[in-house]
């Protein structure tokens, strides 16, 4: 199909490439796009990336905004939304993808949306910090922009706890946001879904004494089958963002399955390990089949 169809993700990163790379396969076209070489000049009403216009793509997939979590993003999104307004086609929609880049603000939405989540506790107070970890015992504390766990610390209930959660506090977390510690059984769950369908699910299992089993800390991706009731959940968590490509990952505890997060940038590399499944190329193909019906 004769579309140009851009990338925006990280140059040189695995799954960006890819999914540059898939785009280049079914249109003959490949731009991959790094926010920070973005300009906008709204006096003329254009959007650059070096010496190409964006607003001259049909579409454009939204791998990566930034090679780390920040609030900055919300700016990138700005821009993408500027390019919507323009004609541009966005996959997912920047308005979809806001909600999922400040954890507090998805949690939010899952707690609204009756998902189980782990019990949670946000604030600014070290006070109330103190009392909550008193009452988990041992706790998460969780940067609200982050990513395969970067920045989260696991704080013990202990002489040392108020230090603690005043270094995390002074480390750039003016907003603490703090999750009981959940005993997992050595992995928890990846369930992707493309267009709100669900494809498959890739168990991100531990390899170590972490206390997370994400890939940076040496968590081995391994194939799944999830039962009927755990991917009507994963569905349910999703439903509530309507992303074109998301993951939801989900833990089974003793007490019953909890959603973590639902992903605003899911990755392919789980699917690509676990299953064999090609996730950047059925992504272009289900853009490809949106444009044709607009």
């Amino acid at each position: 199909m004769n579309k140009k169809i851009g990338v925006i993700g990280i140059p040189g990163k695995w799954s960006s490439e890819m999914l540059a790379d898939s785009v280049d396969l079914k249109t003959g076209f490949r731009l991959l796009i790094s926010m920070d070489e973005v300009i906008v000049n709204l006096e003329d009403g254009k959007v650059w990336f070096k010496d190409f216009d964006l607003s001259t793509l049909d579409a454009i997939l939204v791998k990566k905004l930034s090679n780390n979590y920040e609030p900055e993003m919300i700016n990138h999104l700005e821009t993408l939304r500027f390019l919507e307004a323009q004609g541009v086609a966005i996959y997912s929609k920047p308005c979809k993808i806001a909600g999922l880049l400040n954890r507090f603000t998805c949690t939010i939405t899952l707690q609204l949306g009756n998902i189980p989540i782990p019990p949670t506790v946000v604030t600014e107070s070290v006070t109330e910090a103190l009392y909550t970890l008193e009452k988990f015992r041992t706790a998460v504390f969780k940067p609200l922009f982050t990513s395969k766990a970067r920045g989260m610390r696991v704080i013990e209930d202990s002489e040392s706890s108020l230090d603690e959660i005043r270094d995390f506090k002074e480390s750039g977390n003016r907003i603490m946001y703090i999750q009981k510690f959940c005993s997992l059984p050595g992995k928890d769950l990846g369930m992707v879904f493309l267009g709100g369908k669900y494809l498959a699910t890739y168990a991100r299992v531990c390899q170590n004494d972490s206390w997370n089993t994400t890939t940076l800390s040496g968590g081995k991706y391994e194939r799944h089958e999830p039962d009927g009731n755990l991917i009507d959940l994963a569905y349910r968590a999703q439903s509530l963002f309507t992303l074109d490509y998301t993951c939801v990952d989900i833990a089974e505890t003793p007490d019953g399955p909890i959603v973590f997060e639902v992903s605003a940038f899911g990755g392919f590399r789980g699917l690509q390990v676990a299953h064999d499944i090609n996730a950047a190329g059925l992504l272009v193909d289900h853009v490809l089949q949106r444009l044709i019906e607009q």
